[in-house]
């Protein structure tokens, strides 16, 4: 029997979509992974056809040693997974009795320190944000509720005008899989969402109380999560900061201020929305060098 893989991976990718409710993001990652795997099999069999048993273990191994050759161990894991759900997959609709993918081990990683602010560089940072026009104050609330509350950009771009809860200091966020969660803001990120929601009151007539997205861009529509990134970008080249910083930096910068201030691990895990505690801990080694300096430094007898 011939297995035109590229199907079934259509098949898995719209599974996980609709099934899963993974993002369009994490679903086209998953697409593109997948294809550039059948490719590889495709260019070594002759055929982009192939028996359904054919990518066995070897053939996954061989696989990973060609992305080693131009790929960062991180990608190469990424990849990995994205064929061990797939061939589970395959597996569940009866197409195949085992996992080739499942003997095959992970790169190990290497440990990655997050890019991360200090808390002087993050506040030259905000106040360098204008507050003379709509856009202006529509940028200092983004960053500033970026920065209090450690969401993504995208679930930044996602949320709505009743997703903030001014009453109670809190804002409702539809994070990956279409979890819900609530995370508390500041007050200097309320003020600046309210400043940003009363301008356009004042200039579009869009109401304090009428449901939408939270931040518009100039025709009154969602900003998308890219241009999000562009205007940030931005920010940081004209306020002279050499440090290259992006949405997901003012996520690290909230993580590792969260806990350099004694935040409890598995309540940043919460606000942060991360599935895994692992991938919270990551964090936990910027503070434990920076305590490690300190005590270089202050300790008299070390």
């Amino acid at each position: 029997m011939l297995f035109d893989v590229t199907s079934f991976i259509d098949l898995f990718v719209e599974s996980i979509l609709s099934e899963k409710g993974y993002s369009k993001n994490t679903c086209r990652a998953y697409q593109h992974d997948l294809k550039e795997f059948a490719e590889y099999i495709a260019n070594h069999n002759g055929d982009d056809k192939f028996e359904i048993a054919a990518p066995d273990a070897l053939m996954i191994r061989s696989y990973m040693g060609f992305l080693y050759k131009k790929n960062k161990k991180s990608t190469m894991a990424r990849k990995l997974s994205a064929l061990r759900s797939f061939f589970r997959y395959l597996v569940k609709q009866g197409l195949i009795t085992d996992n080739p993918a499942d003997s095959t081990m992970t790169p190990k990683q290497d440990q990655m320190v997050p890019l991360y602010l200090t808390i002087d560089e993050m506040f030259r940072l905000l106040d360098a944000v204008q507050t003379n026009t709509l856009a202006d104050l529509r940028n200092r609330a983004m960053f500033e509720t970026l920065y209090s509350c450690g969401i993504r950009v995208s679930e930044l771009a996602g949320m709505d005008q009743t997703d903030v809860d001014f009453a109670n200091s809190s804002i409702r966020v539809l994070g990956k899989g279409n979890k819900e969660r609530i995370v508390p803001i500041g007050k200097k990120a309320l003020a600046a969402i309210k400043a940003y929601r009363e301008r356009l009151n004042t200039e579009s007539g869009i109401s304090l109380l009428q449901d939408g997205p939270l931040f518009l861009n100039l025709r009154n529509g969602r900003l998308t999560a890219r241009s999000i990134a562009r205007l940030l970008d931005k920010l940081v080249t004209d306020c002279g900061m050499l440090t290259p910083v992006s949405p997901h930096v003012l996520r690290h910068t909230f993580a590792t201020h969260m806990l350099d201030a004694g935040a409890d691990l598995r309540v940043v895990q919460e606000l942060l929305g991360h599935k895994s505690l692992s991938t919270t801990q990551r964090y936990t080694h910027v503070s434990i060098d920076r305590l490690m300096e300190t005590y270089d430094k202050a300790h008299p007898r070390k």
